[in-house]
């Protein structure tokens, strides 16, 4: 019971990490139509920025810093590159933030170098939050939980009951009248790419200290955000939430597991080859999440909470 606890909480603040990359991707795409392939990197870029801040400045304003350095760098992007090419039609502006992740990777490679940097816990933030039958769940993934729930709370408030969510949610469906009625809708696109490339570089920041900070982390998570987002449905913030969680639970849960193929295939009463009978659900559980892709879109191919252009 207290392994199935600790899986659960695990498997909850992996998932909500998950949602924070993935909020910023789904408010892009909702504003802009945009499937940005450099997200990831964005994130990336705020994971090394993170660590190099909390050491010379501290990790509190680390997390400040790394998104605010992140969303300056994106609203540059946007209003300097993404802005030309979006005229030029879908293909021109994902091809443009495929190749913009690309430099990032290299900047990165140039300004860090290719060794992994060590991201330490903070000490407030080290050791176990609690203990349950041997079994303790760690401070800092608490922290992690925490940060994600509160920045879901506060999009969706800032969406639902602010001036400028409004603003944003009706220059969604409606960019000419709302440009009609005195509103730079470009300038808004802006702010919700540079929003966008700031979350991203939050979750890096915060999730420095629990992976490895290197070159290569921008493609290790990269595919399962579009999962995400993918599940979830294009365009829908809540849907992002669930399917975030979801992905999160599938995974920890198939690592913890020690069951194999072979006995689940004798109380089904099927015999399977023993390369098969051998092989675990841990050894799987990195594929996971894209069969659940592909269960999701054989199902319910607009995700589990609808369309582009549906309320999130």
């Amino acid at each position: 019971m207290q392994a199935f606890l600790i899986d659960t909480l695990n498997g909850a603040s992996y998932g909500l990490l998950l949602f924070m990359l993935s909020a910023g991707l789904t408010l892009i795409f909702s504003m802009l139509g945009v499937l940005n392939f450099a997200h990831a990197s964005f994130y990336m870029l705020g994971a090394y920025l993170g660590v190099t801040l909390a050491g010379t400045l501290g990790f509190g304003w680390a997390l400040v810093l790394a998104p605010l350095v992140a969303g300056a760098a994106g609203a540059v992007f946007e209003t300097a590159l993404l802005r030309r090419a979006h005229p030029g039609g879908p293909l021109n502006a994902l091809l443009l933030t495929f190749g913009a992740a690309w430099a990032i990777g290299e900047l990165v490679k140039l300004a860090w170098g290719l060794q992994p940097l060590a991201a330490p816990v903070p000490g407030w933030l080290d050791g176990a939050l609690f203990t349950y039958g041997g079994a303790a769940f760690s401070r800092y993934r608490a922290f992690t939980m925490g940060v994600a729930v509160a920045m879901f709370a506060l999009i969706f408030a800032a969406l639902r009951v602010s001036r400028t969510g409004l603003i944003v949610r009706a220059a969604l469906t409606h960019a000419q009248a709302v440009e009609a009625l005195g509103h730079d809708v470009p300038r808004v696109r802006t702010l919700v790419f540079a929003l966008g490339t700031a979350l991203a570089a939050l979750a890096g920041a915060v999730a420095a200290p629990l992976f490895v900070v290197e070159p290569a982390m921008a493609e290790s998570v990269g595919s399962i955000v579009f999962v995400v987002v993918v599940t979830g449905g294009l365009g829908s913030l809540g849907g992002a939430f669930v399917a975030s969680l979801a992905v999160g639970w599938l995974q920890t849960f198939a690592v913890a597991s020690d069951v194999s193929f072979g006995a689940l295939a004798s109380r089904l009463g099927v015999t399977l080859a023993p390369a098969w009978s051998a092989l675990t659900l841990a050894q799987i559980a990195p594929m996971l999440p894209y069969l659940l892709l592909v269960a999701m879109l054989a199902v319910r191919p607009q995700g589990l909470f609808g369309q582009r252009g549906e309320d999130a």
